[in-house]
């Protein structure tokens, strides 16, 4: 090794003379690159393009998108700027794209960008879908997206902190509403989630994982539960936990982690499941944890504490939902103009679902019936505003989180009744997962009446011998 440095090179890069001298080839190659070069045959434009679209892949991903759309918009924006034969890699963490130039002995370009933080963010990603529309349809040139790109990244949010976080207080406020709890029930959850949040908050900015975090919080809406049990509190205990647990489980993920597994991208499905599970388990854990030793202590909490929604429509509960879906998108930062259509989406699926159990169907199947109309109906919703669909249709699926299954199955657990207990829980875990799939099976059921592009997706992909 010797200490001096490289300069860059004076000359474009050219193949040797010799076209069967490989090893020379991808020697001159790698010289030239250590050089500080560009790769032969790739220009300025061609890297410019390659960043744009790790950097729009990247946001998407990290909104909250499913991998499908994320492979499909990279795809959209290297065929508009010049590279057409690309290759794109999208995982949970990271988005890698691979370009190979024409012609013999070229080296092929390789980018990746990680994705380090996940926060969703409804406002930028339909920005970002606006964008990816406009440079398809050659309405922009390419320093012209890249701008555009960055005064998105740079916009304000659509809400205030504060909105924010009080927006997943009030659904957890309204959760307790929905499954019974009056106002002090539901005001005992606004309470305990406003601590749970800022509490989580405070451990994050120490290093603290995520499933501690949610832990804590799941426990502390426990201990207001307990609390208010052991001062004989007029209110409705064990709603107050429910709504905690409503607002705790991340639906978000949830879906997208179903439409990632059905759609084909099985490896980032899979880890988007497991990452839910985690969370669910963290929930438990500290729900669990609070009972038991509440149990010890001489006060149990028994399943008489837990209000039960009622087995039909009423005002109180349709104005829960609908406010369970507006907080819901408020918090995921959905654009105001669709606040009002996501409120009244969130009614709707809470009817179907209480219809549907009043035809004696279990809590999954009702379930799944629910999340398969909101699917289809806020998928059509989505297409005539021209926006991802995840926008229209996940916060209205809020209302439909098994809150309720969850905190029985843990007292069941907790009071000695260890059969029962697991198999309230395993209800739980297939009402959640029957969520996700409802919803993939609305927006299929649509896609059949009225496909949205002629685009071969890998769920439709099929090997024929």
């Amino acid at each position: 090794m010797t200490s001096e440095s490289w300069e860059p090179a004076s000359e474009p890069w050219r193949p040797p003379e010799s076209g069967d001298d490989a090893g020379a080839n991808e020697y001159a190659a790698m010289e030239f690159a250590l050089r500080g070069g560009y790769a032969p045959g790739v220009g300025d434009d061609a890297y410019a393009t390659i960043d744009l679209a790790l950097r729009v892949g990247e946001l998407m991903l990290a909104g909250g998108e499913t991998a499908e759309a994320v492979d499909l918009a990279i795809g959209r924006m290297t065929r508009a700027y010049g590279l057409p034969h690309s290759e794109v890699d999208v995982t949970l963490a990271a988005v890698g794209l691979s370009y190979l130039p024409r012609g013999a002995g070229r080296p092929p370009v390789t980018a990746e960008r990680r994705v380090r933080r996940r926060l969703p963010n409804y406002t930028r990603l339909a920005a970002v879908h606006d964008l990816v529309g406009d440079a398809s349809a050659g309405r922009l040139t390419l320093q012209q997206a890249r701008f555009r790109l960055s005064d998105i990244i740079g916009r304000r949010t659509a809400y205030p902190g504060w909105a924010v976080a009080g927006s997943l207080s009030l659904l957890g406020a309204a959760g307790a509403v929905l499954v019974g709890g009056g106002r002090l029930a539901a005001a005992s959850a606004f309470a305990a989630i406003v601590l749970g949040d800022r509490t989580g908050a405070w451990l994050g900015r120490r290093g603290i994982a995520d499933f501690f975090q949610m832990a804590l919080a799941a426990a502390i809406g426990s201990l207001v539960t307990v609390l208010l049990v052991w001062t004989d509190a007029p209110v409705a205990s064990g709603a107050v936990i429910v709504g905690v647990v409503i607002a705790l489980i991340p639906g978000r993920a949830l879906v997208v982690s179903m439409q990632d597994g059905i759609a084909g991208d099985l490896v980032t499905g899979t880890t988007r499941l497991v990452e839910v599970l985690f969370v669910i388990a963290a929930i438990l854990s500290g729900i669990g944890a609070v009972i038991y030793l509440a149990a010890r202590l001489g006060l149990p909490i028994s399943l008489g504490d837990l209000p039960q929604a009622p087995s039909r429509l009423a005002v109180p509960q349709s104005i829960g939902a609908a406010a369970i879906a507006a907080a819901f998108a408020v918090f995921h930062l959905v654009p105001r103009a669709y606040l009002a259509p996501i409120a009244v989406g969130g009614a709707v699926s809470w009817t179907v679902f209480v219809e549907m159990r009043q035809l004696d169907l279990p809590s999954a199947p009702a379930t799944a019936i629910a999340a398969t109309a909101v699917g289809a109906a806020g998928t059509a919703f989505a297409r005539w505003r021209g926006v991802p669909a995840l926008i229209c249709v996940t916060p209205c699926i809020a209302p439909l989180m098994p809150g309720t299954l969850m905190y029985r199955g843990m007292v069941e657990l907790t009071g000695g009744d260890t059969g029962r207990g697991a198999l309230v829980l395993v209800e739980a875990l297939a009402t959640a997962l029957a969520i996700g799939a409802g919803v993939y099976i609305g927006a299929e059921l649509l896609r059949v009446v009225r496909p949205a592009r002629r685009v071969l997706r890998p769920a439709a992909r099929r090997v024929r011998s």
